[in-house]
């Protein structure tokens, strides 16, 4: 027995991570209980621990206040319980915000109180590539605009992804898997991706479950007690990265073998387990789950991005579009759209009061899509959607809300009070428009080319009934800011 390095300081929203070394008999990931207790003045957390192979049982917390942390550990293994030691948390370094929380009932903002705008993408597949495409997807990534990655744990077998992953998440047995044993070289290394996606400033949307294996592995037919163990693996080794977002599935409802009962405890599993809140979704296929149960942090849907003002208030959470269609050249109407209907689709769901997700799906040579596969990206969109992320940025600090009231029915609007107006035209090609802005108020206009990527400022004041002057053609913004 014998204890491995364990840091004595730690960043606050880092990880401070305790290794273990016992012998034990039978099934070490079935048969050991492993955990501690970590305590701060008056507050204690309680984290679960891990087998993570070769005698190694590890522990992982993530302390969200500065100062010294006391441990002990728990364990019903003697050589593993009542370990004891201490830390120190820091300051967080740069670029360490926190993890991501809901504010202000319909947004996102950092643990330190930074806004945060979620302009994600999906790359479901991409941890299942091998280094060399894996590392060319984190490559792309740094000089992207995204700040949220939706990806799978389990491989994936589906259109344009019918390779075999480089690692599995369970040992073989025989002609199938055992249940009962994790292969650590397969959670170490999705762990690593997880980790590098937080250094870029990414979160990790980790979508735990879907129905996408078409008979090859039968991840998604585990029986309930496999399900449940498989969960609190998961969560033990990943929850102490502060960049985790659980997403329970991908089209949830298309998983033949599971029920809604079935996610509902999914749900529980995963909020009792993360003694951290990380935020808590599933996402749509044909059937919408009931995305007002108390455990849902937030909605992740599939369709379209009009109508996101009801979707919201009726549930009174945060509305994110995580898939309205794909830019691409394939033959499924959900991965070929233009880039230009793509940014349309991003603005329409910001002004609406929600948040929208990037994907990519351009036919490739060797199958090579961004939307499973990662790799470079091809499109138009992603520098209009580093624009509008910088519009966003520049914005009013807790995100866009729709307006009360519109200048007309044809026009999508949003802002924050009356002190900061945006009004999108998306593919109407108007000369002038006549604003009428509430009374007292003077304003700055700014007209925003949204496919140009130009910010024009208009000359002069506005206040009433007011005509603002445009170019006549599409893909047109108005930005007002209150003067007086």
């Amino acid at each position: 027995m014998g204890e491995q390095d364990a840091q004595r300081q730690v960043e606050q929203w880092g990880i401070f991570e305790l290794a273990l070394e016992a012998q034990t008999p039978g099934n070490p990931f079935m048969d050991v209980d492993f955990g501690a207790r970590f305590v701060h003045g008056n507050r204690a957390v309680e984290a679960a621990g891990f087998y993570d192979g070769d005698g190694v049982f590890r522990v992982r917390f993530m302390p969200e206040a500065q100062g010294e942390w006391r441990y002990e550990t728990r364990s019903d293994c003697e050589a593993l319980n009542g370990r004891r030691g201490s830390f120190m948390c820091a300051a967080p370094g740069e670029g360490n915000h926190g993890p991501v929380r809901v504010a202000d009932t319909f947004h996102f903002r950092y643990a330190d109180g930074t806004p945060y705008y979620q302009v994600g993408t999906t790359c479901y597949a991409w941890v299942h590539q091998g280094d060399e495409l894996e590392g060319q997807t984190l490559a792309t990534l740094a000089a992207a605009p995204f700040n949220k990655l939706r990806m799978c744990v389990f491989p994936k077998r589906y259109a344009f992804n019918r390779n075999e992953p480089v690692y599995y998440p369970f040992e073989r047995s025989g002609g199938g898997w055992d249940f009962t044993r994790f292969e650590p070289a397969f959670w170490r290394h999705l762990e690593r991706r997880v980790g590098q996606l937080r250094d870029l400033g990414i979160e990790a949307d980790i979508i735990l479950f879907h129905p996408y294996d078409s008979g090859a592995w039968g991840f998604d037919r585990m029986d309930a007690a496999s399900d449940d163990r498989y969960l609190r693996y998961v969560v033990a080794r990943l929850a102490a990265y502060r960049n985790v977002w659980w997403s329970m599935a991908n089209e949830w409802d298309f998983m033949g073998a599971k029920t809604e009962a079935d996610f509902d405890r999914f749900f529980r599993i995963v909020q009792e387990s993360d003694p951290y809140g990380h935020l808590r979704s599933v996402h749509n296929g044909a059937t919408w789950y009931d995305h007002g149960k108390p455990w849902v942090t937030h909605l992740s849907v599939q369709g379209g991005t009009d109508g996101l003002r009801a979707l919201r208030e009726r549930h009174g959470k945060p509305v994110v579009v995580d898939e309205c269609c794909y830019e691409g050249d394939i033959e499924h109407g959900w991965g070929n759209i233009t880039a230009r209907e793509l940014v349309r689709r991003f603005w329409t769901g910001t002004v609406g009061g929600g948040y929208v997700g990037h994907g990519e799906t351009y036919l490739h040579p060797e199958d090579v899509l961004w939307w499973s596969k990662g790799g470079v990206l091809h499109g138009e969109s992603p520098p209009r959607i580093a624009f509008l992320r910088k519009i966003l940025e520049e914005g009013p600090a807790h995100g866009f809300d729709p307006l009360d009231w519109r200048p007309s029915w044809d026009m999508w609007g949003a802002g924050k009070g009356d002190a900061y107006l945006l009004f999108y035209f998306a593919f109407r090609q108007p000369r002038r428009y006549f604003l009428g802005l509430p009374e007292g108020r003077e304003y700055r206009v700014d007209l925003i080319d949204t496919w140009g990527m130009t910010v024009t400022p208009v000359e002069g004041t506005f206040s009433g009934h007011a005509e603002v002057p445009l170019p006549g053609r599409s893909d047109m913004a108005v930005r007002l800011r209150k003067v007086t």
